[in-house]
């Protein structure tokens, strides 16, 4: 029966970064346990339109195919997620598939998600190293605190809360969820946290943590489940401490 079923869907493209968007339907067989990428394959390999005209591959991004890189994300059916786990049997056709629109769109789908990474950039999510040597065991955490912190190491930057969050435009400079919650888990590491109180100043300035709404869609879309509003909430002591610390000159970053 499958095999005169077929998929519809509607496609927002733009052919350049400068150029104007338009939609274009596509028309494919079906195939059980498709998912979004295996669509836009089948379309790659025969790139002919729902009106039989030759057209130009739709671009994408993508890598891993299991939700883990993040490199995937797109809007599907309104909604920002991960295309790779996107199952078409669970889809409303048509599907309509649209670029994220926090971000400047390269070609058709694909974005640049430089504003994230930036935003990486500006608070130092990372753990520094004195070099290359073998440093030996490094410093435990305690296993509670392990826990929760390998929940905030899930993020696998897929700029999908930043497109869900209403305050992350091209109206602000707003970092967004993901960053602000790469702080606390930086902040957490006993060897990240010589750099908290850097971390803590980047969130208290322009973009940073008081330009959060708190309407809490980043939590809701999260493919993986990020507590990121719970991360904020902690920040938001952490940063009140540190504008005590500024105040009365204290160097003590605990």
């Amino acid at each position: 029966m499958s095999e005169n079923k077929t998929i519809k869907f509607i496609i927002t493209r733009q052919d350049t970064s400068d150029s104007n968007p338009y939609q274009e339907e596509f028309e494919i067989p079906y195939r059980p346990n498709m998912n979004v990428i295996s669509a836009l394959m089948e379309i790659r390999r025969n790139p002919v339109n729902a009106k039989g005209e030759k057209t130009s591959p739709i671009a994408w991004d993508m890598n891993c195919l299991e939700e883990v890189c993040g490199a995937c994300s797109m809007v599907i059916n309104g909604k920002p997620r991960q295309s790779c786990t996107a199952l078409i049997d669970q889809l409303e056709q048509p599907i309509r598939l649209e670029p994220m629109k926090t971000f400047p769109v390269v070609r058709d789908l694909q974005v640049d998600r430089s504003r994230m990474f930036d935003s990486l950039k500006k608070v130092k999510a990372w753990v520094p190293i004195d070099g290359t040597y073998d440093l030996g065991p490094g410093p435990r955490m305690p296993e509670r605190r392990r826990q929760w912190a390998y929940e905030l190491s899930k993020c696998m930057t897929c700029g999908v809360c930043l497109e869900a969050c209403p305050n992350v435009n091209d109206k602000t400079n707003f970092m967004g969820p993901a960053p602000l919650s790469q702080v606390r888990l930086f902040n957490t590491h006993p060897t990240g946290a010589m750099n908290k109180s850097e971390r803590l100043e980047a969130i208290m300035g322009d973009g940073g943590l008081a330009e959060c709404g708190n309407s809490q869609n980043c939590v809701q879309s999260c493919p993986k489940g990020i507590p990121l509003t719970t991360s904020i909430a902690a920040l938001n002591r952490d940063t009140t401490v540190q504008a005590f610390k500024n105040f009365f000159g204290s160097d003590n970053t605990e």
